[in-house]
């Protein structure tokens, strides 16, 4: 185990945004009165400890929490053991290409999509791909992840040779029609579609278990993905499962930025928001994580339109950082599905 834990150090040096690392230092430094010797004795000390990378420690803000409470969060390379037995590699395809995902969940997605190859060679259907997205497409890296490789475009003269222009230049392979998101949630936030992450957990017995759930809320920002800006763009706040309100502030992962009562711009309390079509949205991601029993922790992405819940897409290596968000850690848990897992797969 000691082992284990060593050979993920040189992962985490070289992974590290040094530059974040050494702003969050300084922030800790003056909030907690520490000095940088003690800040980056902590941060080595969680990195033996709970195989948490340099940035746990600020983002799960460890330096808030006792040993005890720091214990019940998962940290990075727990996550990556944790995911990797319950997605294995040869099963985690269809989440890890967005073409085959919109493939196999066609009837889930709630909107068109096409492929940089059919709108270049099939004009036809290019024609009318464009004349019925609207005003904008969202253009995506089929393989691309965390937010990245993502672009809204407004939809150019001369399409669809325009955007099938812009595609190869960009390199993006996917192109999908934009996803007008329900009036309440543009109430929110008109900036961009502020999509829900809701993670499941397929047990062995076959049944799909909801384990949280948060809102991602755009800030000026064209999508809505936390870590934008150095996670200082884009706030997160936690969904209450039973009721799909919003049960705290709003937090961005920048942890040198404070939490978030009511939206910066559109001025909406951001808690006791209540998620529209929350049942369905909780039906939806069930039925989907059903399709897909190779896979036993998701993380769901779902939009919301007037006319009920979309599924944008599926991650089998969902972020740790959702549970910063709720301020809530799910190790145990965890760790009670990997040991049925195992005992399962040995038979004992």
């Amino acid at each position: 185990m000691i082992f284990r834990r060593l050979l993920y150090i040189p992962y985490y040096f070289v992974k590290t945004d040094w530059k974040l690392f050494f702003k969050y230092c300084r922030y800790v430094k003056v909030e907690k009165g520490l000095s940088y010797f003690t800040i980056i004795g902590e941060v080595m000390r969680t990195m033996y400890k709970h195989n948490a990378s340099p940035l746990d420690y600020f983002h799960l803000r460890f330096f808030d929490l006792s040993e005890e409470e720091r214990s019940e969060f998962p940290c990075t390379g727990f996550m990556y053991e944790y995911q990797l037995k319950m997605n294995p590699i040869q099963e985690r395809e269809v989440l890890h290409d967005k073409i085959r995902f919109l493939e196999r969940f066609d009837d889930f997605s709630g909107r068109k999509w096409a492929t940089f190859t059919r709108l270049k060679t099939d004009r036809e259907f290019a024609v009318e791909f464009c004349k019925r997205a609207g005003k904008k497409l969202v253009l995506k890296k089929s393989k691309g992840g965390a937010g990245k490789d993502v672009d809204v475009i407004e939809i150019p003269a001369g399409a669809p040779e325009s955007v099938t222009s812009i595609m190869e230049k960009e390199g993006y392979d996917l192109a999908e029609h934009y996803v007008i998101q329900h009036n309440e949630m543009m109430r929110l936030s008109p900036a961009a579609v502020n999509t829900i992450r809701i993670v499941t957990q397929y047990t062995e017995e076959g049944e799909v278990v909801i384990l949280l759930a948060f809102v991602r809320i755009s800030v000026n920002s064209q999508v809505d993905n936390l870590s934008v800006g150095h996670y200082g763009v884009n706030i997160g706040a936690a969904i209450d499962l039973a009721t799909g309100r919003i049960c705290q502030p709003g937090r961005y992962l920048d942890v040198t930025k404070t939490e978030v009562q009511v939206h910066p711009v559109t001025g909406t309390p951001i808690e006791g928001f209540t998620i529209p079509f929350w049942p369905a949205c909780k039906e939806i991601v069930i039925n989907a994580a059903k399709l897909l029993p190779g896979n036993r922790s998701i993380g769901w992405d779902v939009a919301i339109s007037n006319n009920g819940p979309v599924l944008i897409e599926g991650n089998h290596n969902w972020n740790l950082l959702s549970m910063a968000v709720g301020r809530k850690g799910y190790k145990k848990l965890f760790m009670q599905y990997m040991h049925r897992n195992v005992t399962e797969e040995v038979g004992i």
